[in-house]
């Protein structure tokens, strides 16, 4: 068992197994849940890692232990997970380290109705306890009622069920669809959420693997999309869409092969919802496109910023009553899905937006991405406080220049914006620049990685 606070982070587990996180740890980690959320029943999904099923199985141990049932649903994605402890009204976690690689394993934890549990809502608590546990010898530790019970249900069919209500394509036109699963969740869950749409099929590493024998299941990262990008090219494929390892993002391709930015798939989907519930509500992240807000804005809806995570954007959602938010990350949210994030969901409102129409989806979504971006790029810094410091001094005194704090630092100009923003795991900064044309971003983001890396 290693140091719980450096597997608990801000909104979820995550370490390397079984030097960080262990059975033994799984265990306590379930009987403090159960203690802490006084959740009474609790549904418990896992990915395809070796890892995974016995780590949900000491969970569900522990949480039995203090007399918690337990709902097991074997395989699944995070965004499932979200599904059963929405329609089942239930506390759950998935055990996940979604992009990781095949030596991690982690969890993601909400009280029913997928309402997020992070480090201001009871993971630190339960990072305590689970600690106290463990330090005590666990079943000899206060709280332990037992009488719980085990049940299995497979709840895949009623999560593919539920997102097509969600979202029509019964009058798409047919449609060539590529998509890499990379040997993740995917894998599981699209042949049968697909079944019946109007979609031709090519599918790239579905096979479950948490090893990841092909390529990282991350595909914010460019060289994880080249086999999904040479695949649309050679079947001419419509799309392509790539999923992580819990299959919770989505990262699009269009039909050149081209990467599209999630900043413009969360303005399509944003303009879709809008035109539903017209005066709605929609959550962006700080480091999402400006022309996510404008957007917004044009088509009558309220934009609000929020910080990067999850935990963060579920709460002003919630809050709020937006209908829908997205992140950089190609994490989507939506309010008919409990609050919660769920690649797919998005994945199918691209489809029915490009099955309306005989357009390209470039062309479809040439009218949504305005600036050109950096993406996020990392630079190793040994000190994170002071490196950001020298940037704020390069930029203090500049017209123009405005500054804002709500998450690492943002510096506004006229014409351009960047964020820099500390890992909360690594020694790290992300950085993500913004602006009006490609030159005017390569010059502020060549200028900011200077100062960062000197």
């Amino acid at each position: 068992m290693g140091d719980l606070a450096r597997i608990f982070k801000a909104y979820d587990v995550r370490g390397v197994v079984p030097d960080e996180l262990d059975e033994e740890t799984a265990w306590a980690v379930g009987a403090a849940f159960v203690e802490v959320t006084g959740a009474g029943s609790v549904v418990v999904t896992h990915d395809m890692r070796a890892s995974s099923a016995p780590l949900a199985a000491a969970f569900a141990s522990g949480a039995v232990s203090r007399g918690a049932d337990v709902v097991d649903t074997g395989l699944g994605s995070t965004d499932m997970l979200y599904y059963a402890s929405g329609s089942l009204g239930m506390a759950g976690v998935m055990f996940t380290a979604s992009h990781n690689p095949a030596r991690y394993n982690g969890m993601k934890m909400c009280r029913a109705g997928a309402v997020p549990i992070g480090g201001e809502t009871g993971l630190t608590e339960i990072r305590d306890r689970a600690a106290e546990l463990l330090a005590s010898g666990g079943e000899s530790g206060e709280g332990g009622a037992g009488g719980g019970t085990v049940s299995r249900r497979d709840l895949l069919q009623g999560y593919a069920d539920h997102l097509r209500t969600l979202v029509d394509l019964s009058g798409a036109r047919p449609l060539k669809v590529v998509v890499d699963a990379g040997n993740g969740m995917a894998g599981h869950t699209v042949p049968v959420v697909f079944e019946g749409l109007p979609v031709e099929l090519t599918a790239l590493y579905f096979e479950l693997d948490g090893d990841f024998p092909n390529h990282e299941a991350n595909p914010i990262e460019p060289e994880n999309l080249r086999d999904l990008q040479k695949a649309v090219l050679d079947v001419g494929a419509d799309i392509g869409l790539a999923f992580d390892g819990d299959a919770d993002r989505c990262w699009v391709v269009d039909e050149r092969g081209e990467s599209v930015s999630p900043s413009t798939i969360t303005a399509l989907v944003a303009a879709r919802e809008l035109a539903k519930q017209p005066g709605a509500t929609i959550i962006h992240n700080l480091i999402t496109s400006r022309g996510v807000p404008e957007i917004v804005a044009e088509h009558g809806g309220v934009p609000v910023r929020t910080r990067v995570g999850h935990s963060f954007i579920k709460a002003e959602m919630a809050r709020s009553g937006a209908v829908f938010g997205g992140e950089h990350s190609a994490h989507y949210y939506f309010k008919d899905f409990w609050f919660a994030d769920t690649g797919m969901l998005a994945a199918l409102h691209v489809l029915a937006a490009l099955g309306e129409q005989d357009r390209p989806l470039s062309e479809i979504l040439a009218g949504y991405a305005r600036y050109a971006a950096s993406g996020e790029i990392n630079s190793t810094v040994a000190d994170q406080h002071a490196a950001t410091a020298r940037v704020r001094q390069v930029f203090e005194g500049r017209d123009g220049v405005t500054f804002d704090d709500l998450d690492g630092l943002t510096v506004s100009g006229p014409g351009w914006w960047f964020n820099l923003r500390p890992s909360n795991t690594e020694p790290l900064l992300r950085l993500n620049a913004e602006a009006a044309d490609e030159i005017q971003m390569a010059a502020i983001r060549d200028e900011v990685l200077a100062v960062v890396r000197s």
